[in-house]
């Protein structure tokens, strides 16, 4: 039976507690030099050793890093359905949140004027909902209108208007 200590894993185990700031099991320390364990906080079954849940550890890791405000505004988006009721998500999107300003895509003209009639009822439910997300106003947008400025058909100067003298 092959020796453990000496398989390729236990070695590769010893290299990295050397280089890492643990001696080895079964070697006797630098000499002179006792470690102590003893650290306040670190001993099991002390205060403080819970574990946390894991809503709680994110929570804090999104606050510490600065990421709840770019969460809540990714929440509005996705919840853009529950905020204007179905039927009204199937005629528009929201697109995205840029300085204070969600911007959203409507299916017709009609829909992004009947948005913009409600458009402070909307202010407030997302402020109420999401207030992280610092969503100011609401832009709506109609749908993409063509342009003749571009395109195979198309020729420099003034266009179709340049024949009406």
């Amino acid at each position: 039976m092959p020796d453990p200590m000496n398989s390729e894993a236990a070695r590769v185990y010893q290299h990295f507690r050397e280089i890492f700031g643990g001696e080895p099991r079964g070697r006797v320390g630098r000499a002179g030099r006792v470690r102590s364990r003893e650290t306040p906080g670190s001993q099991p079954f002390t205060s403080g050793r819970d574990p946390k849940a894991l809503g709680a550890t994110l929570d804090g890791l999104s606050s510490q890093l600065g990421w709840t405000g770019p969460l809540s505004q990714h929440e509005v988006l996705a919840s853009w359905a529950e905020i204007v009721g179905e039927e009204t998500a199937r005629h528009s999107e929201a697109i995205a949140i840029e300085g204070g300003v969600l911007q959203v895509r409507c299916e017709s003209t009609a829909w992004a004027t009947q948005l913009r009639l409600m458009r402070t009822q909307l202010v407030t439910e997302i402020g109420s909902r999401f207030p992280g997300a610092a969503v100011e106003t609401i832009r709506f947008q109609g749908p993409d209108a063509p342009t003749w400025k571009r395109g195979p058909r198309s020729v420099p100067g003034r266009g179709p208007r340049d024949t009406y003298g």
